[in-house]
């Protein structure tokens, strides 16, 4: 039964070039579904019914399980079935007349533009390497906003400072050229002349990294958040995430008049309507 997984997954990764968490995600989900299937002696995902297919919605629901989870879970097996009929594994599509459940979609947070400037403030009360590193990343993410994987995989060549834009390889390898601010120049070129060397040293793995680690290495996801969350706590924001800093970039510049389709191809959304909910956003706060 796992077979046929494996051979999705290898789909997802060389046909649709997913990302590695967006993979993990799906390997997840089906994982879950195999289990279930061998607890009803479903030998294979082939012999599957429609029958079968609901009762493991019902099942996520009887486990609690938030109705995002669900819907996520069941998207899954449904790209599955579809992937299995397209090579002939399966004759009909069990997932053919189920529905995804709606998911009503959680209006972002974004910091107010003072809280903005209150973040890029914090880290030139220390003049120290590290500090200028993350002055520059918070800059360059609230004026690109870029996801924070796209922050941490840029290396030097991706930024022109010369042209002031950043080259950014995003969601399915696909490729978007966004204009940097000044502050965020400034920002990018005090760091790489006055703090990169000292965080690099003689660290051979840096090579053309933007972003290192106190190590001299490529700086993580992770790392990233901790690194926010230090500054979370100086701002008094407690739930400041490094998503917000996107959401932020979004709300605010549709606040500020840009074209929702112009924001879409900045945040690098593949649907409009992912980017109308920074809109209803905007809208929902000026009638506050």
């Amino acid at each position: 039964m796992n077979e046929h997984v494996e051979q999705f997954i290898a789909y997802l990764m060389q046909e649709r070039a997913l990302t590695a968490n967006t993979v993990s995600a799906y390997r997840t989900d089906l994982e879950q579904y195999l289990v279930f299937l061998r607890e009803r002696s479903v030998q294979t995902v082939v012999a599957a019914s429609r029958e079968d297919v609901l009762a493991f919605m019902l099942f996520l629901r009887e486990r609690k399980y938030s109705n995002a989870t669900v819907a996520r879970r069941t998207a899954a097996v449904k790209s599955f079935y579809a992937y299995l009929t397209s090579v002939q594994a399966v004759k009909t599509d069990p997932t053919t007349a189920i529905e995804s459940p709606r998911v009503e979609r959680e209006v972002p947070r974004a910091l107010t533009p003072v809280q903005v400037d209150e973040l890029m403030e914090l880290p030139l009360r220390s003049r120290t390497a590290d500090r200028m590193r993350d002055r520059a990343m918070f800059e360059v993410l609230y004026a690109t906003g870029m996801r924070v994987s796209e922050l941490v995989g840029l290396n030097i060549g991706d930024v022109n400072l010369k042209t002031k834009v950043v080259h950014c390889v995003g969601k399915a390898k696909k490729v978007r050229m966004i204009p940097l601010s000044e502050s965020a120049v400034t920002a990018v070129e005090e760091y790489l002349d006055m703090a990169r060397g000292q965080l690099v040293h003689d660290n051979a793995r840096a090579e053309d990294v933007l972003f290192v680690n106190h190590r001299g290495g490529r700086l993580t996801r992770q790392g990233f958040w901790l690194i926010l969350k230090q500054y979370a706590d100086e701002l008094g924001v407690s739930e400041l995430t490094p998503h917000m800093l996107r959401h932020s970039f979004a709300t605010h510049m549709i606040t500020s008049g840009v074209d929702l389709r112009r924001v879409q191809a900045l945040l690098g959304h593949a649907s409009l309507s992912t980017t109308q909910i920074y809109a209803q956003a905007v809208r929902g706060g000026s009638n506050d």
